[in-house]
């Protein structure tokens, strides 16, 4: 009787440790803050005056990737699409915003813009 019930308790407990694995899996798990910030509605732009990709460092999930594209999506003129997969930033601007000011904002979140070594440009 008591082997059936240890038994119970760690398929319960393996329930649940799965259950945590799969929400990582999605993104909607402790990784990168768990999906906790609501979605910023891209912004359609009249006049795409510039687009610029900019290659990230860091992202590991699902979770990474809304967080990087809902944070430049709250700058005025600006339409983001962020590629897990690709590892970057597709940046269309209504206007014209310093490479810098995107650059900070992603950075602020702990990703890292790669830069080319040799002149510090983006790559």
């Amino acid at each position: 009787m008591g082997t059936v019930i240890i038994g119970l308790i760690l398929i319960i407990i393996a329930g649940f440790s799965l259950r945590g694995s799969f929400k990582h899996m999605k993104g909607e798990g402790g990784c990168c803050g768990g999906g906790s910030q609501p979605k910023v509605k891209k912004q359609k732009l009249k006049e795409i005056r510039e687009t610029k990709v900019f290659k990230i460092e860091g992202m590991s999930c699902d979770n990474c990737r809304k967080r990087i594209e809902n944070e430049l999506n709250s700058i005025e003129q600006v339409n983001a699409k962020v590629s897990l997969k690709n590892k970057e930033a597709v940046i269309r601007l209504g206007t014209d915003i310093e490479d810098e000011i995107l650059i900070q904002c992603i950075e602020k979140l702990g990703y890292k813009v790669k830069r080319d070594s040799d002149n510090g440009s983006v790559l």
